[in-house]
């Protein structure tokens, strides 16, 4: 058999010990421990010369470093690094450019390691990415309210200083702008008002297609919002698009380009004005403005009221009868065998619902939506997009 990373020396030492025995060729041993000859003769040279210490593994680092960073260069940037302790590696390399132009100086990188080996830097911990679900899996509507996307499409400032976050809706399938609402400031019931509204006035839609930003999603469990979290609530699945790919979302950006140009340029004088100023867009260009992909017809002549009415109440979340269930407290925690799991802040005083899929390992449900997997031996769950919840909600 081949050396065995665990038993390596274990072998080394049967294979010179067979072949003391003289039982059987060198060449047979090298066969029956299926090593080369090369290799075979490479150890009997180590125990000629060593004995078993021979046998040991032995350093493949190299003996001499041809690119090593001189002696003289390190002093240098230690000298300047130690007057100026809160310098970095860069403004180091400047001024000992500087002083000794005929050195020949290494990277910033290798100065950055020279400082953290020598205790002169502590190494910062890489920020937890937040994860994505990826592409979203369908990026064509074919029927309208079967995908709205929404946006908040970069802020201005209007006349009187004050700034102009517009809150954007539009369907898929039709191109109508449903919503263009001006708001002060990007907020969670700002916006949630806004769907409210829509909802009522044009029903709910299947899903619904934003950004990674907030209100729409957060850095905590799966991504989830409280805004997201109440659309679940509604039985309207959130969609995000991958981050730093707006194509994915490239009708509602071309249609924020027209925005842009027809209404921001100039900016009303105060917020009340340039919602007027939305509104006639809004109506200009869902039944006046045709359009090309359309065969130029105008997007009212292809939208339709959806046939999901916005419920009166918020229905109740209801799991089924082999499920665990367990309320997210105020903390955004819940209580699991005596102890406290983190679950996220999106959550608070909802119940989730917790299916068995194997041994100590719990997929965990916010209504029909499954936000993730308990793993009980660590008390943590891992959300749909493989990121483990240290304890940040």
């Amino acid at each position: 058999m081949p050396w065995s990373e665990t038993s390596a020396m274990d072998q080394r030492i049967a294979f010179i010990q067979d072949v003391k025995r003289g039982n059987l060729s060198k060449s047979e041993l090298c066969l029956r421990y299926g090593i080369s000859r090369k290799t075979g003769y490479k150890w009997l040279e180590r125990y000629a010369a060593q004995g078993w210490a021979g046998l040991e593994d032995r350093s493949h680092a190299a003996d001499r470093v041809h690119n090593a960073t001189g002696e003289e260069v390190i002093n240098e940037l230690l000298a300047v690094r130690l007057e100026h302790p809160s310098w970095g590696a860069k403004k180091a390399l400047k001024v000992v450019s500087d002083r000794r132009p005929e050195l020949e100086l290494p990277a910033r990188s290798t100065v950055c390691d020279i400082f953290h080996r020598l205790g002169l830097a502590e190494r910062r911990p890489q920020r937890r990415k937040p994860g994505h679900p990826g592409r979203p899996p369908s990026l064509d509507a074919a029927t309208p309210n079967a995908c709205w996307s929404a946006d908040h499409k970069g802020p201005f400032k209007t006349g009187d200083g004050l700034y102009c976050f517009p809150l954007t809706v539009t369907d898929n399938e039709s191109r109508c702008l449903l919503c263009c609402q001006a708001q002060p400031a990007i907020s969670t019931e700002a916006a949630k008002q806004v769907f409210e509204a829509l909802f009522r006035e044009f029903g709910l839609p299947e899903r619904i297609r934003t950004d990674n930003g907030a209100p729409f999603a957060s850095t905590g469990l799966s991504r989830l919002s409280k805004l997201a979290a109440w659309w679940i609530r509604l039985d309207v699945q959130p969609e995000l698009i991958e981050p730093g790919q707006p194509q994915q979302n490239g009708r509602h950006e071309r249609m924020h380009r027209t925005l842009k140009e027809e209404t921001t340029r100039p900016p009303q004088k105060n917020l009340a004005a340039q919602q007027r100023r939305f509104d006639a867009f809004v109506s200009e260009f869902n039944n006046e403005r045709p359009h090309e992909a359309l065969d130029m017809d105008t997007p009212a002549q292809h939208y339709h009221r959806s046939a999901r009415q916005m419920p009166d109440k918020l229905p109740p979340l209801e799991y089924p009868g082999h499920f665990e269930k367990r309320l997210v407290g105020s903390n955004g925690c819940m209580r699991w065998h005596k102890g406290h799991v983190t679950v996220s802040a999106a959550l608070t005083g909802d119940w989730i619902g917790l299916e068995p899929v194997d041994d100590a390992e719990w997929d965990v449900y916010y209504g029909h939506f499954r936000v993730g997997r308990l793993h009980e031996k660590v008390m943590q769950i891992e959300d749909r997009y493989g990121r483990v919840n240290h304890g940040s909600v």
